[in-house]
């Protein structure tokens, strides 16, 4: 590495990738009607994941379990932004599905359901 260029990089924070870059410099995502609380998960393993980036293949790992986009922008450390690019190519593929709440168990018990309801009025 060349001493006078070693002003911008930080050996602890590793490698230094701008967030345009993980989205080839796309501001917009694909999908526009995605939001904070919009429910994402992974609809499959994707036939060629050699075609996908890292990011995408992390999101798909993350993802067999339903997240709202803002978990998926914060186990991936990076702007909201980006995460919505890169869902909306995932979305594209076929490769998440995005929508209302995926229910991912039959609730059924009602002490449980009147202590969140309860919590939720006391805030």
């Amino acid at each position: 590495m060349n001493p006078d260029h070693d002003w911008w990089y930080d050996e602890a924070a590793g490698p230094l990738v701008r967030p345009y870059a993980m989205t080839r410099g796309r501001t917009r995502p694909n999908a526009p009607n995605l939001n904070l609380v919009t429910q994402v998960r992974a609809a499959g393993h994707p036939a060629d994941p050699g075609a996908l980036s890292p990011e995408h293949l992390q999101i798909l790992e993350i993802c067999q379990a339903p997240l709202s986009v803002a978990e998926v922008a914060a186990y991936l450390d990076v702007p909201l932004v980006v995460v919505k690019v890169l869902l909306g190519d995932l979305m594209e593929r076929g490769h998440v599905v995005a929508g209302a709440l995926f229910q991912t168990s039959d609730i059924t018990d009602t002490k449980l359901l009147q202590a969140v309801l309860d919590g939720i009025r006391r805030i």
